[in-house]
């Protein structure tokens, strides 16, 4: 049987630097790396894996681990492309494998979820935590997702350049690793930790284009956030944990739009803030409208604003 040694996925990542972003090469080679690990696991040979090893059967079992991890429709679906593409490669350029194991391979669809609201104590927990930890990286992370509605992409990928505060104000550019880059000014209680967290001993003297930085890869990753947000949550008492153990970070993105669409925030502002527009920067409504769902208790009371009873203008 043929071996691929490891040093080939060094290889291919030179073969992508050639043609793709930094971002997109950051993806792809992470995603192939926890695929090898993975098949380093099963095969009890975490040195190299066999070519025979890259099989239709390998990749839909590797899938279904990452489904059953927890990871989304949308993220199996990167990573059965970026199989594909080194898979492609291996053709192509090594002539180690005969056809594409990841070809066609489906990935079901993800279930139509309604976007998670917190409660008060569940909130009241989360914030309660952060600010145990006294710490001003933990702080900062949390307060972009819970108060500015920020992906864990936007907080991964954030930039030094692309923080424009001072004690006063501020606001930032976040979008770089979509492409798709908007401006959103931030409430106190998100630039007032950011800017205390780039101003401290721990992070001004290390040299980085990244705010948030890691001892393992230099920035923090996506990754990173999530294992973050978890080393949080088992902080909690056991009380606390019965409230907030199943939650994640992207929920506090998608209480954010709850909090806003309260406020009386127009989808069209949510949807720009929360980053869905199209590459011309147009408000995409539908996406927004997701997150803040209509049901039977807002509509009920309403239906006597028909006969003009209860209207707020009456």
């Amino acid at each position: 049987m043929k071996v691929v040694p490891l040093h080939l996925l060094d290889e291919y990542e030179q073969y992508l630097i050639r043609s793709k972003s930094d971002q997109t090469v950051d993806a792809y080679m992470r995603i192939l790396r926890q695929f090898v690990q993975w098949l380093g696991e099963c095969s009890g040979d975490e040195g190299n894996f066999l070519v025979q090893q890259l099989s239709r059967t390998t990749v839909e079992l590797f899938l279904a681990h990452l489904k059953d991890k927890g990871y989304s429709s949308a993220h199996q679906n990167k990573v059965r492309a970026a199989i594909s593409r080194f898979a492609n490669w291996l053709i192509q350029e090594k002539q180690l494998l005969s056809e594409n194991p990841a070809h066609d391979v489906p990935v079901p669809p993800q279930a139509v979820f309604t976007p998670r609201e917190l409660s008060d104590d569940q909130r009241h927990v989360l914030k309660t935590l952060v600010e145990r930890q006294q710490n001003l990286r933990g702080e900062a992370i949390f307060a972009l997702g819970y108060w500015a509605g920020c992906r864990v992409c936007d907080v991964s990928w954030l930039q030094v350049e692309d923080c424009h505060l001072d004690p006063k104000s501020g606001w930032i550019t976040v979008g770089n690793k979509s492409g798709k880059k908007r401006d959103i000014d931030l409430l106190n209680k998100v630039r007032k930790p950011l800017y205390q967290y780039l101003g401290s001993e721990e992070r001004k003297f290390k040299k980085s284009d990244f705010v948030f930085l890691s001892q393992k890869s230099g920035h923090l990753t996506e990754n990173g956030i999530h294992r973050w947000f978890a080393s949080l949550k088992k902080k909690a008492t056991k009380a606390e944990w019965e409230l907030i153990h199943d939650i994640t970070f992207h929920e506090l993105r998608q209480d954010f739009a709850h909090r806003a669409r309260k406020a009386g925030w127009s989808l069209e502002e949510i949807a720009y803030y929360l980053g869905h527009v199209t590459k011309q920067g147009a408000p995409v409504i539908q996406a927004a409208a997701k997150y803040t769902p209509i049901n039977r208790e807002q509509l009920k009371e309403k239906l006597k604003w028909i006969e003009g009873k209860g209207h707020p203008s009456s």
